[in-house]
């Protein structure tokens, strides 16, 4: 191949040996597939929050259960709601003896479960985030390993060492190294950043169940007489 159109990443790939083409798509899939996370979950995450964020502006302006309405929505704070509004409804309907310090405890776990379940859900794939991130680099230097030995392999045959002969190996080896980087510095920033954002929703949610619990803490109270 000639010196010019040696040196274009189409050319290196298609020269490229069969083990460092497969490590080159390798790292493109992973990258194509982190990004896809990366988007889906920004997406997913944005709108969470504000649907989060117009939940809690109605239960704030709420004096009573009743003011707040029902928990419609797929948003983390409408299950949240849901699953304190079905034990309290277990809890306190039909019955004329309550133990209240019975349901306050029930409340407290089920609003916990509820917070765990949407945390989990919604930090689903980011361990294909973190497993790219860590893992990319080092399969991109096994392709540098691998174009260096191709590389000296063909100085031993040729008896040559002029860079004509070494320079398509350790270009491979370089180009599967930038492309192990490229795979892995966008899944790292994209899940510290998922990460960030999660934790952030989680603190809400945990204010959100302490004032809901006092809310129904309250309820409770009235209820006991």
């Amino acid at each position: 191949m000639t010196p010019a159109a040696g040196m274009s990443p189409l050319a290196l790939f298609l020269e490229a040996d069969i083990v460092v083409k497969l490590v080159m798509l390798g790292l493109l899939a992973a990258s194509v597939w982190s990004w896809a996370i990366i988007l889906e979950r920004s997406r997913l995450l944005a709108r969470l929050r504000r649907e989060v964020a117009q939940f809690e502006a109605r239960f704030w302006n709420a004096r009573t259960l009743d003011d707040i309405g029902g928990g419609r929505g797929d948003h983390p704070a409408a299950a949240l709601f849901r699953a304190g509004m079905d034990e309290w409804k277990a809890s306190t309907d039909g019955r004329r003896v309550i133990d209240r310090e019975g349901v306050r405890a029930r409340l407290a776990s089920v609003m916990a479960a509820s917070i765990d379940r949407s945390v989990s859900d919604l930090s689903d794939r980011l361990n294909v985030l973190a497993t790219i991130g860590a893992v990319a680099p080092f399969v991109g230097l096994f392709g540098t390993v691998w174009g260096i030995m191709r590389a000296f392999i063909a100085i031993g045959q040729t008896q040559n060492t002029s860079l004509a002969v070494v320079a398509p190996g350790i270009a491979e080896a370089l180009f599967a190294t930038a492309i192990g980087l490229f795979a892995a510095i966008p899944a790292v920033i994209g899940y510290n950043r998922l990460l960030h954002v999660i934790s952030r929703l989680e603190d809400r949610l945990l204010a959100f169940s302490a004032a809901f619990h006092a809310m129904l803490s309250r309820e409770l109270d009235q209820e006991g007489g």
